[in-house]
């Protein structure tokens, strides 16, 4: 065993690592140079997280295989990466460079643009799980801390990488800046995996053809699909490569900038994949998410995906969090959320958009809402989106009675009623009211699709 030393502040942290074998010295020449590396391996697969660089995993292999992670700058990697406002963010009297200015605010783990490196705060590793906690950088200035700490919890499953990740916002400004679209993780692999491969159909986990994603015709390199089996992969040539696997998450980015070429982990070419979905990021939340790693074949990919699909209607119990639902012109409490969401609704047009999912209309004809009013109003609506629309049609709504006496109702919605409410569907919106005032308070404490009116 040797021992590294890093500083916690005043503190020294010691961190136990085993002598590198012939093996991991291999790997060490796979990743950048000065990495100190911490690893997990179980005969199917090896992965490792610098511990210079915030713990962000640098190395993901097939034993003897070759490294699939880009790591061509601190902006690649697999890693956490977050967005709020304001836009532009600026901080210690710096101004974010043009080019990042849209970005915001944007801690991310393995460092900033100015090559300063995150800042490891904590790591252990028992074989089994791998833990790291860190306190990142903002992406767009020079070495300025996030005001925040991100968790990654590793294990191994097989061929699979189990992460669980967390972010501990605390931010002095307590501003509750609108949704932003969160990269859960950002994934970033060489350039022999050109392809973005995903399954984007109406017939989930039935075998059905794969999708791949077609290249953006403008001048960004990344683009955006629903992944209907909650997974989207980077290839080669032969179906073999990295898999992004989002446990009831359907929504991702992603695409390929440069050439394809060798597997090498300093190249600029590089595939990208990132789970996304639209949080509000309060300045004191606890925000966690969990996603999978697979390194190996499409087959191995989407069986992975299978293995672990849910196959409950959605559902969604506002006890602990927003459950990934988001707002607009409308206020809530802010974190923490206790048992409901205590909502304000502001101005025109009052909304609630819940996150991208699948279901089919016909398993789920009723909509359930758990909620209370207190408004003048006698009526909200709620909207539905199909699978390939960008926003719901004209037609796919339906009104439904309040009761604005502000005592808990489970309103049974049958949104089979209008004919338009057919096939698979991705996302709701929900309007509460059709305009809201400082006098108007709704109280939710759970969404969910179902085949029963109760």
């Amino acid at each position: 065993m040797k021992l590294l030393k890093f500083m916690v502040g005043a503190q020294a942290l010691f961190v136990a690592l085993p002598v590198p074998s012939c093996a991991e010295e291999d790997a060490a020449a796979q990743v950048p140079p000065g990495a100190k590396l911490s690893f997990l391996e179980n005969g199917q697969i090896k992965v490792g997280v610098d511990l210079t660089h915030g713990g962000a995993v640098v190395f993901l292999a097939k034993p003897g295989g070759q490294n699939l992670i880009n790591n061509f700058d601190l902006g690649r990697q697999v890693q956490l990466s977050f967005f709020s406002g304001p836009v532009p963010f600026r901080a210690d009297g710096q101004e974010p460079a043009k080019h990042w200015s849209h970005l915001g605010w944007n801690p991310i783990q393995s460092g900033d643009d100015f090559k300063n490196p995150g800042r490891l705060i904590a790591h252990e590793n028992d074989g089994h799980i791998l833990h790291v906690k860190c306190q990142p950088l903002q992406w767009p200035l020079n070495h300025v801390p996030g005001e925040c700490t991100f968790d990654s919890w590793l294990e191994l499953d097989g061929p699979v990488v189990k992460v669980r990740a967390l972010l501990s916002n605390a931010r002095p400004d307590h501003t509750q800046y609108p949704a932003r679209l969160q990269e859960l993780p950002a994934v970033y692999a060489n350039a022999s995996f050109h392809r973005v491969v995903s399954y984007t159909g109406a017939s989930p986990f039935t075998g059905d053809a794969v999708t791949e994603v077609p290249k953006s015709t403008g001048e960004h390199p990344w683009t955006f699909w629903h992944g209907t089996e909650n997974w989207s992969a980077l290839l080669n040539a032969d179906n073999q490569g990295l898999g992004l696997v989002t446990p009831g998450r359907i929504f991702f980015t992603g695409g390929f900038a440069g050439q394809p070429g060798p597997n090498d982990p300093f190249g600029n070419a590089t595939g990208y994949l990132a789970g996304q979905a639209w949080e509000i990021l309060d300045h004191n939340i606890s925000f966690e998410f969990r996603y999978e790693l697979v390194a190996g074949s499409l087959e191995e990919i989407r069986a992975r995906a299978t293995a672990v699909r849910s196959t409950v209607l959605p559902a969604w119990t506002f006890s602990g969090d927003r459950q990934g639902w988001h707002h607009a012109r409308i206020t809530d409490r802010g974190w923490p959320i206790t048992g409901m969401l205590d909502l304000t609704p502001q101005q025109d047009d009052p909304h609630l958009i819940s996150p991208f999912t699948f279901w089919k209309a016909a398993e789920a004809p009723f909509l359930l809402i758990e909620a209370a009013w207190s408004t003048p109003h006698r009526t909200g609506t709620v909207y539905w989106q199909h699978l390939g629309e960008e926003s719901p049609a004209a037609t796919d709504h339906l009104d439904f009675p309040l009761h604005p006496d502000g005592k808990f109702h489970l309103l049974s919605i049958r949104l089979a009623d209008n004919p338009s409410y057919g096939g698979p569907m991705i996302r709701l919106r929900l309007d509460p009211v059709p305009a809201g005032s400082a006098d108007d308070r709704i109280r939710i404490k759970s969404i969910r699709l179902s085949k029963t009116p109760q």
